[in-house]
C-alpha cells in the first residue's frame, strides 16, 4: 500500500481500472457482433454492465482515500457487485445459449441466480462485516450453482464453450480460495494475497468473455 501515491492500493486499483476499461470496450464489441435481437442485446448488456460495475466498484474502493463512513459504503458496493457479476455472467448462458432448446431450464436458472444476487445485495448492505470465509463460500456456491443444470448447459454450450466456462470458473475459484485464506501472501502491502485475487478475477473474467463472444456470434 502506498502512503504517497495517487492510489490507496496501487496494484489493486490499477488492475481493476484496466479491467473496467476492457469491460466497457468488450460490452460495445459484444453488442456489435450480436444478431441484434432484443433478448440477445439485453442479455449481453446485462453481462457487460455487471462487468463494468464490478471493476469500477473495485477500482473506487482501492483507489480512493476515504473516511471510515465512505469506505464502508465503497466496500459494500464492491462486495455486492460480485453477486451482480456472477448473475450477469449466467444471463447470456440462460437467455441466449439455452434458448429455445432448454427454455424452461434457462429461465429457471436466470430467475434463481438473480434471486440469489438480490439476496446477496441485501446481505452485504446489512452485514458488510461478515466473516471472510462466509462471503467467499457464498460467492463460490453461487458461481458453481451451474452444476445443478450441467446437462442442459453443456448441451447448449458445446465442448469449447464449456471449456472456457470451466477454465474461468477455475480461475475464480482459486482466486477466491487465496482471498479467503489470505495465502499465499508473497509481498504484503505491495503484492500480496489481495493483489493475486485481483489477477485471478481478471483471468476468470477473460475466459468467460471469450465464451460470451462465441455465444453472441452463434446466436440467431
Amino acid at each position: 500500500m502506498s502512503a504517497t501515491g495517487p492510489f490507496k492500493e496501487p496494484v489493486n486499483a490499477i488492475t481493476h481500472l484496466v479491467g473496467a476499461l476492457f469491460a466497457v470496450a468488450a460490452t460495445v464489441a459484444l453488442l456489435l457482433v450480436s444478431d441484434g435481437s432484443p433478448r440477445t442485446v439485453v442479455s449481453l448488456a446485462i453481462y457487460g454492465v455487471s462487468s463494468v460495475l464490478l471493476f469500477s466498484a473495485s477500482t473506487l474502493l482501492h483507489a480512493v482515500r476515504a473516511g471510515p463512513r465512505l469506505e464502508r459504503w465503497l466496500r459494500r458496493l464492491d462486495h455486492a457487485a460480485i453477486f451482480v457479476l456472477i448473475a450477469g455472467s449466467y444471463t447470456p448462458i440462460a437467455l441466449i445459449a439455452m434458448q429455445p432448446s432448454f427454455a424452461g431450464w434457462g429461465w429457471t436458472l436466470f430467475g434463481v441466480v438473480w434471486g440469489i444476487a438480490l439476496a446477496g445485495l441485501v446481505f452485504k448492505l446489512l452485514w458488510i462485516g461478515a466473516p471472510r470465509w462466509l462471503s467467499t463460500a457464498l460467492y463460490l456456491a453461487m458461481g458453481w450453482l451451474v452444476v445443478l443444470a450441467i446437462v442442459p448447459v453443456a448441451r447448449s454450450l458445446g465442448l469449447t464453450n464449456m471449456t472456457w466456462l470451466g477454465l474461468g470458473g477455475a480461475f475464480y475459484t482459486v482466486g477466491a480460495v487465496i482471498y479467503g485464506l489470505k495465502r499465499p501472501n508473497p509481498w504484503p502491502g505491495v503484492f500480496g494475497f489481495h493483489e493475486l485475487w485481483h489477477l485471478f478475477v481478471l483471468a476468470g473474467w477473460g475466459c468467460h468473455l471469450v465464451m460470451m463472444f462465441r455465444v453472441a456470434t452463434a446466436a440467431g
